[in-house]
């Protein structure tokens, strides 16, 4: 195979490989004959299946496999022996003018920039601190209360915490909705989950009373049509419940997987969890920061079009996924997403550079506790590990995560940074 390199740009090379065919034709022949030999088709005793019948069901294939593999071994040599610094996939795409004889594959491959140097001083980085506090365990043993809380209905008046069930419909522009009778729905009053000049008038409704009420939508409704408009809302209360919320007993703590029913050992379980977020939230602050330092002082650095425009691509799909789940869709164009992908592929990019200019490797030790601690948010956490050691895409994505978070804290580190210290609330509120 004959390799050649050519320069097409500050961050992208031509790498073209040219293969005599009578080499491609023999191995792919060797490799058919192999498989005629242990192949087993229906009407054929085992290794009498004729060459042409395997060529015609597996020679595709075959081709296939063999030139993927003769390309890649060129194109490694190439990136090797040139001491490319490659990032991205490689675009291949069939050459023009191959010789007679001859199969010819133009690869085209991106650069990392030249970073020049990597001083970690220049960034000014904010290190948040947080502790778990006792009030912050007693607020999540209430919210886990409510998790299991129980509905009594009740005669009285609507009011800030209950459940209530409302018919509704409404007007706007002379069109009902529903067009004929009503829709049913139900909140709770505080929830925030309907508009507030709603849950304001419906509190100190009797069951069975009715109001009507001119509510303007938001410029940004879902709905285009009504968008900015005023509609007239009727509502019905139909009955009101109010909570009551589960005395924390044994029962109630041994619902949780605490099998001693210990209050005092339920409250240490629930610390560690929040322990556990907290850090992952902790060590989410100090990702952005260091990201946006890094993006900050190499804002200038050019970088390679086509990686930025599939992380563009990649950040566009996402959100139109986003929107699909909410019922909208996406009014976005590609250019949008522009600037977010160039920022996500620099400090990618500065990450990696980082780690390979010091020589920084995966630690094993920080991977299993990492691994563990994802582990014990799941009921049989020896299940959660295997799955990871089994599982080598899952297994990469996490190493990559935990190379990450080592880099950014050896950036920290030698970074200029002052601390803030924080609750856990405000902590944990990305």
């Amino acid at each position: 195979m004959q390799v050649s390199v050519e320069s097409i740009g500050n961050l992208e090379r031509r790498v073209i490989l040219s293969l005599p065919a009578g080499d491609v034709e023999a191995q792919i022949g060797n490799r058919l004959r192999e498989i005629a030999h242990t192949v087993r088709i229906k009407g054929f005793r085992p290794g009498k299946v004729p060459t042409k019948v395997v060529e015609q069901r597996y020679g595709g294939q075959v081709r296939a496999e063999i030139l993927d593999g003769l390309l890649r071994e060129g194109l490694g040599k190439a990136v090797r022996e040139n001491e490319l610094n490659v990032v991205g996939a490689p675009q291949m795409m069939p050459g023009e003018d191959a010789a007679e004889g001859e199969l010819k594959y133009v690869a085209s491959v991106e650069l990392a920039p030249d970073f020049g140097e990597l001083d970690m001083s220049k960034l000014e980085v904010v290190r948040h601190t947080a502790e778990v506090t006792d009030a912050d365990v007693e607020r999540m043993l209430e919210n886990l209360r409510q998790q299991r809380a129980s509905w009594t209905q009740v005669t009285r008046a609507a009011k800030a915490g209950d459940l209530v069930n409302l018919e509704t419909s409404s007007t706007v522009d002379g069109t009902r909705m529903p067009a004929e009778g009503v829709e049913r729905t139900s909140t709770v009053l505080g929830s925030a989950a309907i508009y507030p000049e709603v849950e304001s008038a419906i509190a100190g409704m009797q069951p069975g009373e009715e109001k009507t009420l001119d509510v303007t939508l938001p410029a940004d409704w879902h709905a285009a049509q009504f968008a900015g408009k005023t509609i007239a809302s009727t509502f019905k209360l139909l009955d009101v419940a109010e909570q009551v919320l589960p005395e924390v007993d044994a029962a109630f703590i041994r619902s949780f997987g605490v099998k001693s029913g210990d209050l005092e050992q339920f409250k240490a379980d629930i610390r560690s969890n929040l322990e556990r977020e907290l850090k992952g939230a902790l060590m989410n602050r100090l990702r952005r920061e260091v990201g946006e330092q890094l993006a900050t002082v190499y804002k200038d650095v050019e970088l390679p079009p086509r990686l930025v425009e599939s992380e563009a691509q990649a950040l566009m799909a996402n959100a139109a996924e986003q929107a699909r789940r909410q019922g909208q869709q996406l009014a976005a164009a590609p250019e949008a997403f522009q600037e977010a992908a160039r920022k996500r592929v620099l400090v990618a990019l500065l990450v990696g550079e980082v780690a390979r200019r010091n020589d920084l490797r995966l630690e094993p030790e920080r991977l299993n506790e990492t691994m563990r601690l994802i582990a014990s948010t799941y009921e049989q956490p020896q299940q959660v590990i295997d799955l990871y050691r089994n599982d080598p895409q899952l297994m990469q994505g996490l190493q990559n995560r935990v190379m990450e978070e080592q880099v950014t804290d050896w950036i920290a580190e030698r970074a200029q940074h002052t601390e803030k210290a924080l609750s856990f609330q405000e902590a944990i509120n990305q």
